[in-house]
């Protein structure tokens, strides 16, 4: 087991594929792994694992940098970086091919001449006999390497004893060598491997702690042995268990996985989604809500559970509606200008003041972004749109003497509370009803909705012009039989 590490020399690292779009299961474990570092003041590094050149993308890369930067996944900067910032595995090559060369002479890694065709066959073979396939190390004695033909390099793994993993998620793990091959560290075509850069770098960049998914354990004893023949000092291995869907079994898009960014489109905030993801397999006592730095002071591995998370659509939806409850409406206005922004339909523009005060008034009943959005326009002239159901109920023959005696009065006063207040106290004395059953067809003519803010909040964020011809339009549509809302 490596000796404990000061707190301020504590190192940890996110290291995705950029083969596709940056997902939870991702995003958690580079939260786990950001939060220990800053949790200890130490140093957490973003590196891209790009040496599949056949699936890497750009698009990738650039999706992972938008998701950790949208999430405040700050990384820091690799004070030996020798290339771009985050570092990548293509900047690396030589290292890599130096560092494989270094272990050939010390005699722990030999050339393997065979080919990918052979390896198949082989592979085959031991299947058809019911065997695990495994290379056999045809190639590990040849005496003199033959110069031309093609060549792998591979690690000569030990083949007696055990390979001990202390996980500080997982416990004691142990892995019997016999059962392990001699892993390829260089390709014919002189591109490393996945194991084998992995343990460069860690190196390299001094990383004291691997958190990850326990989809790695299977790799953990190859790159101990690998650290072991570089005299390198071992991390501490901390393997967290998968996320799954409601069906317990592994989450995809079928559950509604889907990029980190979609959860942006969907208007989710950020700290939200961040909330959620560290509850799915890290605890502190009861608390369900937690500020960042809530989470940096009172984040430590052993509240890990060594269980898998299932991933809950529904309570993600509680915790993001309940940060929209209390979030600065300074931070929620460009986020809903942007949702805005990319509507299909133009609408005149909404200054960032009104949509904070319609944010302010919808916030208790709102539960994403989209909601926030949806009621900016809702105000705006020309954009009311009734629900059929809720039309059917309300703006029917029996409402249309409220309508217009309503509108008629709103027409002839002040426009502020007091007076709509009056306006309602005089339409109660006149019908003898109660205010909830003159307020739903007034709010129905108003959004089209048969749920809403106040009455008098609505109408002041329409203004007296709007209000009034919002319930014009109505009255003028049920004396005309104009009632589209009425057809099933």
């Amino acid at each position: 087991m490596s000796a404990p590490v000061p707190h301020e020399h504590i190192r940890t690292r996110f290291a995705p594929s950029p083969t596709g779009y940056l997902h939870v299961g991702g995003v958690r474990t580079a939260l786990f792994s950001w939060l220990f570092a800053r949790h200890h003041g130490g140093k957490f590094f973003l590196r891209i694992e790009d040496t599949d050149r056949t699936r890497s993308t750009e698009d990738a890369i650039a999706a992972i940098l938008d998701g950790m930067t949208w999430l405040g996944l700050q990384w820091d900067s690799w004070e030996k970086a020798e290339g771009r910032d985050p570092v990548r595995q293509t900047d690396r090559l030589a290292i890599y091919q130096a560092r494989a060369r270094l272990l050939v002479d010390k005699s722990q890694a030999y050339r393997c001449y065979c080919t990918a065709d052979e390896l198949e066959a082989r592979r085959q073979a031991a299947l058809a006999k019911g065997e695990t396939p495994k290379y056999d190390g045809r190639c590990r004695a040849l005496a003199v390497p033959d110069g031309s033909k093609p060549f792998a390099l591979r690690f000569k793994t030990p083949q007696e004893g055990e390979t001990v993993v202390d996980d500080l998620v997982k416990g004691r793990v142990v892995f019997e060598n016999r059962q392990l091959d001699d892993l390829i560290i260089l390709r014919s075509d002189k591109t490393p491997t996945y194991n084998f850069c992995v343990v460069v770098d860690d190196v390299d960049m001094a990383i004291t702690h691997v958190i990850r998914g326990d989809d790695h354990l299977n790799n953990t004893p190859r790159q101990i042995q690998l650290y072991k023949a570089f005299d390198y000092p071992i991390p501490r291995f901390a393997h967290v268990s998968m996320i799954l869907g409601p069906d317990k079994t592994r989450l995809s898009k079928r559950h509604g996985a889907t990029s980190v960014q979609s959860y942006r489109e969907m208007g989710y905030l950020p700290e939200a989604l961040i909330n959620y993801l560290v509850r799915l397999g890290w605890s502190h006592g009861d608390q369900e809500i937690f500020s960042q730095q809530e989470l940096i002071d009172n984040f430590s591995l052993d509240k890990i559970t060594n269980s898998a998370a299932v991933f809950d659509a529904d309570k993600l939806l509680w915790v993001n509606a309940t940060y929209l409850k209390t979030a600065d409406p300074k931070t929620v206005v460009p986020l809903v200008q942007r949702l805005l922004a990319h509507r299909t339909s133009a609408i005149p523009p909404v200054s960032p003041s009104r949509i904070e005060d319609i944010y302010i008034t919808h916030r208790e009943r709102a539960r994403t972004l989209i909601d926030i959005a949806e009621a900016v326009l809702m105000y705006v002239p020309g954009h009311r749109e009734i629900d059929p159901a809720a039309g059917r109920k309300f703006l029917t023959a029996e409402s249309l003497p409220f309508l217009k005696r309503f509108c008629t009065l709103l027409a002839d006063a002040p426009f502020d509370k007091a007076a709509q207040e009056a306006i309602f106290d005089t339409l109660k004395a006149e019908t003898g009803q109660k205010m909830a059953a003159l307020a739903q067809p007034l709010r129905v003519a108003l959004t089209g909705k048969s749920v809403s803010p106040g009455i008098f909040d609505v109408l002041r964020l329409l203004g007296k012009e709007e209000a009034l011809a919002r319930i014009s339009a109505v009255v003028r549509d049920i004396e005309d039989g104009k009632l589209e809302w009425l057809t099933p």
